[in-house]
């Protein structure tokens, strides 16, 4: 059975990435091992002050969510755009749990680090209150550049797919239902 992640990287504790997440999680569950994470419900000082100069120690829900992403094959990331890229807390997210040594490793007289999260796949879903079209075509789609690249790609995560939902800021009752019942079909594949 595959293993997969679902993180709703929103930090509002009531938000349409949070009904996203739940919707393709009991999807998916019905034939995968899926595990939920909310963004919101993590504890963590967000703020790496020193770098990697300084060793700083893991909160426990740091600490889960690290072998939770050894754990998983898939991840499944559901995250609002916000001045075209990701809340902060989700950066802090992954300047304090991607690590040297965890997500990667620099070898001697090599350029490019070891990618030590490889093997695991990705998918983004992406809420906007701008239209998709100028967010993607006006803006650069920045937010996916560096998931998918930068970050995710640089550890080793292969991004397999990427979708937009947007403006959700002036979508109706109706629209959202479509959205979630396209999140029900990713899932369902």
């Amino acid at each position: 059975m595959k293993k997969v992640l679902v993180i709703n990287a929103n930090p509002k504790s009531r938000s349409f990435c949070k009904l996203m997440a739940e919707q393709y999680a009991a999807t998916a569950g019905t034939k995968c091992q899926v595990t939920l994470v909310h963004l919101c419900e993590l504890q963590f000082q967000a703020d790496l002050s020193q770098g990697y100069d300084e060793k700083q120690p893991l909160e426990p829900d740091l600490a889960l969510f690290q072998q939770q992403l050894q754990w998983a094959e898939h991840i499944v990331l559901i995250c609002p755009v916000w001045w075209g890229g990701m809340p902060a807390k989700l950066k802090g997210l992954f300047d304090r749990v991607l690590l040297p040594g965890f997500a990667f490793a620099y070898q001697p007289g090599k350029m490019i680090p070891d990618k030590l999260l490889k093997g695991r796949t990705s998918e983004l879903l992406l809420t906007l209150d701008t239209p998709v079209f100028w967010y993607k075509w006006w803006q650069g789609n920045p937010l996916y550049f560096q998931l998918s690249r930068t970050i995710l790609g640089f550890v080793g995560i292969k991004n397999q797919a990427s979708h937009y939902f947007g403006p959700v800021l002036t979508a109706d009752a109706a629209k959202r239902q479509r959205w979630l019942d396209k999140v029900q079909r990713l899932a369902a594949r």
